[in-house]
């Protein structure tokens, strides 16, 4: 591949529903290694009625989610074509992750909506989406993908852990890429503080307040999923049929307790994944990013199940914001470059691929 520079808009939906995220970034590859500057970056709000629909999406009938779909790839065009129309810039691709409403890669499917062809005639840039449906195609998870991007841009850390809706860790071990999705964290902590008229726990305020179920505790502990194997990945269905009925029955208790008791659960179970990593030629550093790298509790409990080797690091505000904004745009710039971007020893695919749909002319990018 010649040398060249990229300027890739990055856009990501979370299953916490924060927004859509989207990050420009300038992508580099000298001698071998791909480097990164974030030109500039931004969270756009829903209204409470595009988050109801979103969050509801997965009980729409067929008609109904097509619209849905045409409907949010239109938002993101129309948004990232304002967006570097404010910031007076240009860029060569839009890598749209789309927001996920079903996931199950056991039954073969996964759906990420946010049309491409809608997001294209929107932004009139070359657009790639759709970039899990391959490797589940494959027989993979289609999750997660983010690791390859850690090792390739940020591979001064022993391992990586991400703290969205569904919190996940790669690392790599004896050169193998590891990574999996651990627990739902930001799911299920802003649905409960939602109860409490918060759209989410600041710093973790209202779970420090609370006290431990443990009958709670317990029963969460217990779920069948954290004694699978990896890869293995997680979807909002799982949470919507496993991990909001059984809190449910506990609904008597205060929020905080149910928000205190969660932090918990999810703070043991993060710790052991991340007590696994080994250190990397004497580096412990793990990078943390993700909404949940602001909730100050749970770090605080984090700790308390981790290693000593464990050297937690929370980068700046941008990259801990917008990590996965700019892999799934750098993912959407390797898919224009015809090179993979899934790996097999993640997810458990059959073979390594390059996934994602294009739409637009991809003049100006070189393919091998």
């Amino acid at each position: 591949m010649k040398h060249k520079t990229y300027t890739v808009a990055g856009l990501m939906s979370g299953t916490s529903l924060d927004g859509l995220d989207i990050a420009v970034c300038r992508f580099e590859q000298q001698h071998g290694r791909w480097t990164y500057k974030t030109l500039a970056a931004e969270t756009i709000d829903y209204s409470e009625d595009f988050k109801v629909k979103l969050n509801q999406a997965m009980r729409l009938t067929g008609e109904e989610l097509i619209a849905l779909d045409r409907q949010f790839g239109t938002f993101q065009g129309n948004e990232v074509a304002a967006f570097l129309k404010r910031k007076n810039l240009s860029a060569d691709l839009v890598a749209a992750h789309g927001h996920t409403i079903f996931h199950n890669p056991s039954k073969g499917y996964t759906l990420q909506i946010g049309s491409g062809a809608s997001l294209y005639a929107a932004c009139h840039l070359p657009v790639v989406t759709d970039l899990r449906s391959v490797d589940v195609a494959f027989g993979g998870q289609g999750a997660p993908l983010v690791p390859l991007g850690d090792e390739l841009l940020f591979s001064e850390y022993a391992g990586c852990l991400n703290l969205g809706g569904i919190a996940n860790v790669s690392f790599l071990n004896h050169e193998n890429n590891i990574a999996y999705d651990i627990c739902a964290i930001n799911i299920v902590l802003n649905a409960l503080a939602l109860k409490s008229g918060k759209s989410y726990d600041d710093g973790g305020s209202i779970a420090r307040n609370g006290k431990l179920i443990p009958e709670l505790l317990e029963q969460l502990e217990k779920l069948p999923y954290y004694k699978l194997p990896f890869p293995k990945s997680l979807g909002r269905e799982w949470v919507d049929e496993v991990v909001f009925p059984l809190i449910k029955t506990f609904d008597k208790h205060e929020i905080k307790d149910l928000l205190h008791t969660y932090v918990i659960h999810c703070a043991k179970q993060i710790g052991a994944a991340l007590s696994a990593i080994p250190a990397k030629k004497n580096q412990s550093k793990v990078l943390i990013t993700g909404g949940g790298a602001f909730n100050t509790f749970f770090l605080e409990q984090l700790r308390q199940y981790t290693g000593p080797a464990f050297n937690p690091v929370v980068p700046d505000k941008e990259t801990v914001q917008y990590k996965e904004a700019i892999i799934f745009g750098f993912l959407g710039l390797l898919r224009m470059l015809n090179l993979p971007n899934a790996k097999s020893t993640v997810t458990g695919a059959s073979k390594d691929s390059i996934g994602g749909a294009i739409y637009g002319s991809i003049s100006g990018f070189y393919v091998e």
